[in-house]
């Protein structure tokens, strides 16, 4: 396996590959890479001939009050677990590398949705990611690129995106990676001291007793946000959002839930820590 950190010498190595008809996947990530990462990484591999790693954590989707200087850096690591798994290539650019000329003037936006649930709280976060996402796809040429499921709102954007701008490339939605008492796996979960892990279980186990509720035959959409909204409350969360969305449009559900799937979106602190988390109800 190969590290590479200039976007020409990523695109030296992967040009031959592609003439030979080698399908390329990308996984993208932020690095400080879990389980999670190991399941896209792992999709990949399996889809595809090569499989490139980004890892870049990307200024212009943080705002000036979050986490970017805390957030875990260890290229080395998330190196060797890539290629534990079967990755071909880690693209690790620096900051310069991407953006030579500053914040980037040309910026890829979504205003439908971009200022939506976790968009509504972080201001600039998602035209920050579909601009570096859309700088991936045409810096590899990938054929296919994985993204986890815990982001609802961004792969819906990324899939949306790509419709939209006609990139050639296949969107994979890899489920949800989760921890043995049933968190969703994040970079952010580092950040919990022991008593707040277990508490930020008040999110998964809401999610789970909104489902049985639906499942059981409750159409309200403000009950299902409700058993949430105490689940999280209960276990000394502060809850962020709780919304039920369309699967389809991404759109906020109100009333009775008809025969249109949904999924529920959530966010919450626990401490200082924001975990975000969903769920769908088929």
């Amino acid at each position: 396996m190969q590290i590479i950190k200039s976007i020409d010498s990523l695109r030296q190595a992967l040009a031959p590959l592609a003439k030979e008809g080698k399908r390329i996947g990308l996984v993208p990530t932020m690095g400080a890479l879990h389980e999670g990462h190991g399941a896209l990484i792992k999709a990949s591999v399996s889809e595809c001939d090569v499989t490139v790693v980004s890892v870049f954590l990307n200024p212009i989707q943080f705002g000036k009050n979050e986490d970017l200087d805390k957030y875990p850096k260890r290229l080395e690591a998330d190196a060797k677990l890539a290629e534990s798994i079967g990755a071909d290539f880690v693209f690790a650019p620096s900051v310069a590398e991407m953006y030579p000329d500053g914040d980037p003037m040309t910026l890829v936006r979504d205003e439908q949705l971009e200022g939506m649930y976790c968009g509504a709280y972080r201001p600039g976060h998602f035209r920050g990611v579909l601009t570096v996402v859309s700088k991936l796809f045409l810096i590899s040429g990938a054929n296919d690129a994985f993204f986890g499921e815990k982001d609802y709102q961004q792969v819906f954007l990324i899939e949306r995106m790509v419709k939209d701008l006609n990139f050639n490339i296949k969107i994979h939605r890899v489920k949800i990676v989760r921890e043995e008492s049933g968190l969703a796996r994040s970079s952010r979960n580092e950040y919990l001291t022991e008593e707040e892990r277990a508490q930020a279980l008040g999110i998964y186990n809401g999610l789970k007793a909104a489902k049985a509720a639906y499942e059981a035959g409750e159409r309200s959409v403000l009950k299902i946000r409700d058993i949430v909204v105490k689940s999280i409350v209960a276990a000394r969360g502060v809850v962020q959002y709780v919304e039920v969305a369309s699967q389809k449009t991404l759109q906020k559900c109100n009333g009775a839930l008809g025969e249109e799937k949904a999924v529920i979106l959530a966010a919450a602190f626990f401490g200082k820590t924001r975990l975000i988390d969903n769920m769908e109800l088929n």
